[in-house]
């Protein structure tokens, strides 16, 4: 990928420079909304502003990288200025996504108002390493997920066996509290969250023995991850319910899964096309030969024609990745190099300097020819 300037950060969030944090934070917040991945199923436009506000943002919200970038721009953030900030990718971008506005449910709302009771899990991340064998075709993978999980002991109510919940005495169960108060101006009524429960509506007064009235453990669970063909390193599936779950069975938070793609030991991946080096030697490609190739789906015959010269690409059709988004499959693509000997036997040296000195009568004869004048 070719790299392209980047834009000025407060030009990406449409501020000044004289910008409050409450002002930038307010700008990433209006346009991670707008171009979230969520909200732009495979929209590669909207996901590449999404990473550039929250890069822009990770600065500028930062005092530290802000006064360096002011003072330098993007240069000074690329050396010891800054410990290298440079390769900004999508997983960084949900990362500070998350960390800045908490969840996706909480950052856009999902038509949630005022809510009482025990509070939402919290969402979890995890990298999953694939290989470029399981990423070509897409697969299912079972992950050991370490998280909050439901109390065994009392069922995730948070109170012992048999003993019940208590209604609040405070705000009755609501979660809420009303203050009135009068003014010239007229009544004003002022809605808080209950001090007495937490806005929870309950108080449990027997706790359970395991959980100490939380409803939950710490403990893991198998999550089954359904992988498409064609995703690559940033890439990120979002598990909703996944995640820890909340206390006193609150609604879980979610699992959001960004991949990483592991280094081939053969293949080297060009979008959804592989490039496989073949070394040959000097016999070969002179007098042509059909040699085995690997693929990802096993080994095949690959005809090399005579005077082949180094550095050729042959192109295996529908051997490569399959398209994320579309139908279809990217080829292998096989370059030839030409493999130097080092350890010759005494035998293979006396044929060399035997070719060699046919191959400077070649030489000798090609060059007379090229300077004869008709």
């Amino acid at each position: 990928m070719l790299n392209t300037m980047k834009r000025d950060y407060y030009e990406v969030l449409g501020v000044s420079r004289k910008a409050t944090a409450e002002e930038i934070k307010k700008a990433y917040r209006k346009l991670a909304m707008k171009y979230h991945p969520d909200r732009n199923p495979g929209n590669e436009e909207a996901e590449g502003k999404f990473k550039e506000a929250a890069e822009a943002y990770e600065i500028l919200n930062n005092e530290e990288k802000r006064r360096i970038y002011d003072q330098y721009g993007h240069d000074g953030l690329k050396g010891g200025f800054s410990g290298g900030f440079t390769d900004f990718d999508l997983s960084d971008a949900l990362r500070t996504f998350m960390q800045g506005f908490g969840g996706f449910e909480d950052f856009f709302g999902m038509g949630r108002g005022r809510e009482h009771g025990p509070k939402r899990g919290s969402d979890l991340q995890i990298h999953l390493m694939l290989t470029l064998e399981e990423i070509a075709n897409g697969i299912e993978k079972n992950i050991k997920v370490k998280k909050y999980v439901v109390c065994d002991a009392c069922g995730g109510s948070g109170t012992r066996t048999g003993t019940p919940v208590k209604t609040c005495p405070v705000c009755h169960g609501t979660g809420e509290v009303r203050q009135v108060s009068r003014s010239i101006f007229g009544q004003f009524v002022n809605i808080a969250t209950c001090p007495n429960c937490h806005g929870e509506g309950t108080l449990i007064e027997n706790p359970c023995h395991k959980c100490h009235g939380e409803g939950r453990i710490r403990g893991e669970e198998i999550v089954t991850v359904k992988i498409p063909a064609g995703v690559s390193s940033g890439n990120y599936l979002t598990l909703h319910g996944e995640g820890n779950v909340g206390p006193r069975g609150s609604q879980s938070g979610d699992l959001i899964v960004v991949i990483e793609e592991k280094e081939h030991e053969y293949f080297e991946r060009h979008g959804d096309d592989i490039l496989y080096d073949l070394n040959v030697g000097f016999a070969q490609i002179t007098l042509g030969d059909e040699v085995e190739v690997p693929t990802m789906t096993g080994k095949v015959m690959l005809k090399i024609p005579k005077g082949t010269q180094p550095g050729k690409i042959f192109r295996l059709k529908g051997k490569g990745i399959r398209h994320l988004h579309h139908y279809g499959v990217g080829d292998e693509l096989v370059r030839v190099k030409v493999e130097t000997p080092t350890d010759l036997s005494k035998e293979e040296k006396r044929l060399f300097k035997e070719l060699a000195e046919f191959e400077k009568k070649r030489l000798a004869r090609s060059k007379k020819s090229k300077n004869f004048i008709f």
